[in-house]
């Protein structure tokens, strides 16, 4: 491995790609890091102390989590990259109730720009939305429950002021991104999201050992470490899964070549919808919270808070109810995602087929058949990685700062696995050895 990437950055254009992905990393861990104006810096860092600590916990986690911890510290990359996940999500799905949408999608290359700039449109909404939502909470008070003093002025320019230059950064942040892909190594967005989430890491494992210290506590850091590799590597093999079904093209006359006869295969993955469904449960999850820290007052509020927040984050209450709704958008997510119908239309256009099974409505109901009998084991397998946070919380008291669970693993081993493909593809190409080999 470590022969290869020397002879990545021995290749010219490939260690120009790689240092431009580094910097462009450089420039966004650095925007995470400058907050924005009107912002008390000393005593919001007395707050975000107080919130990790407290009833506060896990809160926001999910949008935190994304923005690498910027968006409690109310920097000008607060929002990350969360409005341009939302935005590629809901156009995703209008893709399927829209026939519009669906018609650009099937036109190929300008449809799906044309696709790509609505979803920028949609992320600059969303933006405006989300920072005008945390402007108001942190000048009220809202965004760290008892804690003031976070705005310096509360006139109306400078919280405007405010919204915009947040809205910017994730204009920014989208501009970044879209140079990583075109320019650099790997996909943008996923090396953004890759980012911040990796800067949490030394974090979560650091107040691991000093929420316990002396020989327990390192002994706790150790610990986590070797209980997240294994997890990794449950993680890597479980992805890497899937099961390939034959399908065989019989041969055609095309002018007077006779062509076809070839014999491939349909790759379905044991985790067909990656971690998209973590993030729908999560943003679920995180609504009732929301109407709770806008109307406290009621019965239903008090129940939300007592369950859904604070120490309640790891109730059963809302444990079952994540588990549910994590296989249920596993399900829902794969259905809109792989048609079983126009895949065998496809099949029945090119001449090609599934031994033992006849073209059209059986080859359909046996794809079908199959994905329902693989989404089952991999929607299992998102809840209970989603779970391990909270049999975290049981076992030592981490907390939101345990690392290695939950959403963040997952994209951690993701995006990981995506970007050394793309490196190893671009090697080949040169006849190297495999980044991996």
């Amino acid at each position: 491995m470590l022969s290869a990437l020397a002879n990545a950055l021995k290749t010219p254009d490939l260690r120009k790609k790689i240092l431009f992905t580094l910097g462009i990393i450089t420039v966004f861990r650095l925007g995470s890091s400058i907050p924005t104006p009107n912002v008390n810096m000393s005593r919001i860092n007395e707050c975000v102390d107080l919130a990790s600590s407290g009833d506060q916990a896990g809160l926001y986690s999910i949008v935190n989590l994304f923005s690498g911890g910027a968006l409690l510290h109310l920097t000008i990359f607060a929002l990350g990259i969360m409005p341009y996940i939302t935005a590629s999500i809901i156009l995703q799905l209008l893709t399927v109730v829209i026939p519009k949408l669906e018609a650009l999608k099937k036109e190929g290359a300008s449809g799906t720009a044309k696709i790509t700039e609505y979803t920028r449109y949609l992320t600059l909404v969303l933006a405006v939305l989300n920072a005008t939502a945390y402007v108001t909470m942190a000048r009220t008070g809202q965004l760290f429950q008892g804690c003031t003093g976070i705005i310096y002025s509360e006139d109306l320019f400078p919280l405007i002021t405010m919204v915009l230059i947040m809205t910017a950064g994730t204009g920014v942040i989208m501009w970044m991104g879209e140079l990583i892909t075109e320019r650099g190594i790997g996909n943008g967005m996923s090396i953004m999201i890759f980012t911040q989430i990796a800067a949490s890491f030394p974090t979560g494992l650091w107040s691991i050992k000093q929420g316990h210290p002396g020989a327990v506590g390192w002994f706790l850091f150790f610990a986590v470490i070797g209980i997240g590799l294994l997890v990794m590597l449950a993680i890597i093999w479980i992805e890497q899964g899937q099961r390939r079904i034959p399908v065989q093209y019989a041969k055609r006359m095309v002018g007077r070549r006779l062509v076809g006869g070839s014999t491939t295969y349909i790759p379905l993955k044991v985790n067909q919808s990656g971690v998209i469904p973590v993030i729908f449960a999560s943003s679920i999850m995180y609504l009732p919270v929301l109407y709770a820290t806008f109307r406290p007052e009621g019965a239903v509020s008090e129940w939300i808070i007592a369950n859904f927040t604070g120490s309640g984050v790891y109730s059963w209450v809302y444990t079952v109810v994540q588990f549910v709704l994590i296989i249920a958008f596993c399900y829902f997510y794969v259905s809109i995602t792989f048609n079983p119908e126009e895949v065998s239309d496809n099949m029945k256009k090119y001449g090609g087929f599934i031994p033992g099974i006849r073209a059209g409505k059986p080859t359909e109901r046996y794809l079908a058949y199959v994905l329902s009998r693989l989404t089952a084991p991999g929607s299992l397998y998102l809840a209970t990685i989603a779970l391990i946070p909270t049999l975290a919380f049981i076992a030592v008291g981490a907390q939101q700062n345990f690392p290695f669970g939950g959403t963040s693993i997952l994209i951690i081993v993701g995006v990981g696995l995506d970007t050394v493909k793309k490196i190893e593809s671009q090697l080949q190409q040169r006849n190297y050895e495999g980044f991996l080999r």
